[in-house]
């Protein structure tokens, strides 16, 4: 029998949404709606779905192995060098990479204790060891996070805004852990959500890479730009860390079909305003109706909000199921509700009203 590495039993394989073919073959519902993943409800650009119709004329050659032109649009986007530049199947891929990268046997990441799950997965199964730093009030607590460095230290997680409950770093907390920490730690700040923070406090962490300082940033065409069926994000940092993961990084690691649509939703300023004005709708609409039904959330700068149902989460979300709404359950009494068109978020409201008047 082939034994399973130790670091490796212990894993919980990552549990994505609930698919809404999944939910409508079980309970013979129809027309139910997602909002589970946080997903852009609008759907990928106009632009990017031209590209896609035109590019399977190309499907049976390999893809530019680096990106080249998507990463040469990004740099230009950021004001960086293309060498700045890593793409990746995914940003998660790119955490991965990190880890692979920048972990020997028994080294430290730290990160928060309710964070996406893949950066705690990612450090074991290349043989590190996870701190896990409890969030203050449903926020990185950075503080706690710099005492908590050791000379094992090799990578710290941030996610800014944080997934799953859509709260956010400021840029002067940020920038007193920078100034804590040692010359061999990176700091990984994953903003797979950044685009729908409006806070001017949230910090420009692309002028810290253009500085020089020791951070990788992860970005993502998932969210915002609507390609999260693609599998395609990015990472910035200097140099000299972008091309100590391409060693490591596999070949064609991106596919072409991505590569292109991404390329051509970078451009599509339009989709980005629509998008994230309906964004910035649906989350006033949840909040207030959140408050208007008594319940706790947290102040979100990201496209969920995450809610306290003040009562078993588990069943609540149960109960949603079998009205076709998915949400997330998360742990205890609190539910992660992905902001959707404005028709979706009334439904998932009134669902919740009619859920929560049962004992």
């Amino acid at each position: 029998m082939i034994e399973i590495g130790k670091h490796i039993e212990g894993i919980e394989p990552y549990k994505p949404g609930k698919p809404l073919e999944e939910l409508e073959r079980e309970l013979g519902i129809k027309a139910a709606i997602k909002l589970a993943s946080n997903e852009n409800p609008l759907g990928p650009s106009k632009k990017a779905l031209a590209v896609l119709k035109r590019g399977s004329a190309v499907l049976h050659r390999y893809p530019e192995g680096s990106g080249r032109r998507l990463r040469e649009a990004i740099a230009q986007k950021h004001k960086l060098k293309p060498g700045q530049v890593i793409l990746g199947n995914g940003s998660d891929e790119i955490m991965d990479l990190a880890a692979k990268t920048f972990l020997e046997p028994g080294d430290e990441a730290i990160l928060g204790d309710l964070t996406f799950a893949i950066y705690h997965i990612s450090v074991t199964a290349h043989h590190g060891i996870s701190v896990r730093v409890p969030l203050r009030d449903g926020t990185y607590d950075l503080e706690a996070m710099a005492r908590r460095l050791t000379p094992l230290t090799r990578l710290v997680f941030i996610c800014n805004p944080n997934n799953p409950t859509g709260t956010m770093v400021s840029r002067r907390g940020l920038d007193r852990l920078l100034n804590h920490l040692p010359p061999n730690v990176l700091v990984i700040m994953d903003e797979a959500y950044a685009e729908y923070a409006d806070d001017p406090e949230f910090p420009n962490t692309v002028e810290d890479v253009r500085r020089g300082a020791p951070v990788l940033v992860l970005r993502t065409f998932s969210k915002m730009y609507g390609l999260a069926g693609l599998r395609i994000g990015y990472g910035l940092s200097t140099p000299e860390v972008i091309g100590a993961m391409n060693r490591v990084r596999l070949p064609f690691n991106t596919n072409s079909l991505a590569q292109s649509a991404a390329l051509a939703a970078l451009s599509d300023e339009t989709h980005v305003a629509r998008s994230l004005r309906v964004n910035r709708e649906g989350r006033r609409y949840l909040s207030e109706s959140f408050k208007a039904l008594d319940l706790r959330y947290l102040p979100s700068q990201a496209n969920f909000v995450y809610v306290d149902t003040g009562r078993d989460g588990g069943t609540v979300y149960e109960r949603l199921l079998r009205k076709g709404v998915i949400v997330r359950h998360i742990q205890g009494s609190w539910l992660r509700v992905s902001i959707g068109r404005p028709g979706e978020n009334r439904r998932f409201v009134k669902a919740l009203m009619e859920v929560l008047k049962r004992k």
